[in-house]
């Protein structure tokens, strides 16, 4: 009889990449994930967004295995982590660590497919990673964002289902976060499954296709970018006002439905409920010109719903 391997099983059930169900982790008396559910469905880009604290982290390590739950389930294309991270269906490229300052590129990514019975071409992940030219540079000599598309080359040897990122983008320079997210996108367009957690909101606005709050080791919100936006009301209106005085600002203040006014030189933010009475006012009754009225950020979204007594 021949036997199914879980890669195998993956494909004809179409299981999800990912499925948590009540997940618990305690470390002491601290509870750092606290029943959590979350669902990802493969093909999905997804932002794993929360303050620090949140259990981001500790969610991340026990989808890889690198923890075990006090309670609740974790499942990976229907089967353990670590059945999943042995049969190379999933990948992680973590903040730092892993890399021999002495080898070259290309040397570490051949190093790392001899540890694999099977992988892809080695010129084949470092051309998907965006290294082909850098293949002979020395680790040493890399830059922080090189470093993070090597670690990112060697996760996608084994072909991966899934690959988690946690943090990857940390302490590298807005270039070389460009790069690195363009080779994960371009990658990510052949159908992977990409999980990320990352304190660069611009990043999950960006990339993601779906965004998962976490505050309290909980679940918040979930959806896309443009759903969880929505569920912070109001508006921001920005008028340039030269001059202004501090009672000018606080009459701002005063206005029915101004949640707070920020004076950043010759500019003026206000963030309000009612921006339309506040883009009359201002038309009317200052010398503000300029007017320009947006819809609320990711950022206060993310403030809203991640601050401890905010409703989900």
């Amino acid at each position: 009889m021949t036997q199914t391997t879980p890669r195998e099983a993956t494909a004809a059930t179409r299981a999800p990449a990912v499925a948590l169900r009540g997940l618990t982790k305690r470390f002491g008396t601290v509870t750092a994930v606290d029943g959590l559910d979350l669902t990802i469905q493969p093909g999905e880009i997804v932002a794993v967004l929360g303050p620090n604290g949140a259990g981001k982290t500790s969610t991340i390590d026990m989808m890889l295995g690198l923890s075990r739950p006090d309670a609740g389930t974790v499942e990976v294309f229907g089967t353990s982590p670590r059945s999943a991270v042995a049969h190379g269906l999933v990948t992680a490229v973590m903040q730092s660590g892993g890399l021999l300052k002495d080898l070259t590129v290309a040397e570490t990514v051949e190093l790392t497919a001899a540890l694999f019975a099977h992988t892809r071409p080695v010129a084949e992940v470092l051309e998907r990673a965006g290294l082909t030219e850098k293949a002979g540079r020395r680790v040493a000599q890399c830059s922080g964002g090189e470093q993070q598309r090597l670690r990112f080359a060697m996760a996608l040897l084994p072909e991966p289902e899934l690959i988690v990122l946690d943090e990857p983008t940390t302490g590298m320079d807005v270039e070389g976060r460009r790069e690195f997210w363009n080779a994960i996108r371009a990658d990510a367009e052949r159908g992977r499954t990409v999980v990320f957690a990352t304190h660069y909101l611009d990043e999950a606005d960006a990339y993601a296709d779906r965004i998962v709050l976490v505050s309290g080791g909980r679940v918040v919100a979930d959806g896309t970018a443009a759903e969880i936006k929505a569920r912070t009301a109001g508006r921001l209106v920005t008028a340039t006002w030269a001059g202004i005085s501090t009672p000018e600002a606080v009459a701002l203040r005063a206005l029915r439905g101004v949640e707070d006014v920020e004076l950043r030189g010759d500019t003026v933010l206000v963030r309000a409920a009612d921006s339309d009475a506040v883009a009359r006012h201002l038309l009317t009754t200052t010398p503000a010109r300029d007017l320009q009225i947006t819809s609320r950020g990711l950022e206060d979204a993310f403030l809203a719903l991640t601050t401890p007594g905010a409703p989900s």
